[in-house]
């Protein structure tokens, strides 16, 4: 029997310690690598081809979302189970609109982590204790998008789809305090571009201010202050 072999990804030891512990004891699990960042996850992914990852979402550097979307453009076939302690509704179809195949609370029990594992291996996807295929998952995002207040027929392209990597390194300096002239500076861009990425990610948070936006990204641990 060919085992799972999972890449773990988070950047607390002690954790990756504890999923690695539970994760062996199972006979059909292998846990052939960690990392701590999301960089070094891209790149031992390439390298290591595994069949899932179990990745943090927040994470020092590029988070959680930006690796899982950076694999999906790249054509990575290896399953994404997210975990995260920023449980909230909207996260959820946050990570599975950057090509998530699983989404979990770091709360979640060792034995449905299991579970889930295997589900997402063999191609399924696994959101509020339902399995679906990827036409049931589109069917799921659909209603949930919609309960969520945004309409998913009108505005497919745009309602919880993943910030570009700019749009997102724009959010982390906003995060900090900067103003749209400092992060012209900062990013050696034009001020008006600065402005064209603010009005595309006050439109895909659905919020109304770049104050708003910061704390959405603060609140789901997309940014970390201290990075």
């Amino acid at each position: 029997m060919d085992r799972i072999r999972i890449l773990v990804v988070d950047d607390h030891p002690l954790f990756r310690q504890g999923l690695r512990d539970v994760l062996q004891s199972e006979d059909d699990i292998e846990v052939v690598a960690e990392a701590s960042d999301g960089q070094e996850a891209i790149e031992l992914t390439h390298a290591l081809q595994p069949d899932a990852l179990i990745l943090d979402i927040n994470l020092p550097g590029m988070n959680g979302l930006q690796v899982t979307r950076q694999l999906r453009a790249e054509h990575c076939t290896s399953a994404v189970v997210m975990l995260t302690a920023y449980d909230d509704a909207e996260q959820v179809l946050h990570a599975f609109r950057a090509g998530g195949s699983a989404y979990c609370p770091k709360d979640i029990t060792p034995h449905k982590l299991v579970q889930i594992l295997r589900q997402v291996v063999q191609g399924h996807y696994v959101a509020d204790d339902h399995i679906f295929d990827n036409e049931g998952l589109q069917a799921w995002l659909e209603t949930s998008v919609e309960k969520a207040g945004r309409s998913y027929a009108d505005d497919s392209r745009e309602a919880f789809s993943p910030l570009s990597p700019r749009e997102m390194e724009i959010l982390q300096h906003v995060t900090r305090g900067l103003s749209n002239k400092e992060i012209a500076v900062s990013l050696g861009i034009s001020h008006q571009t600065v402005k064209n990425h603010m009005t595309a990610i006050l439109h895909k948070l659905h919020v109304e201010d770049r104050t708003q936006a910061a704390v959405y990204a603060l609140r789901r641990g997309w940014v970390r202050l201290k990075d």
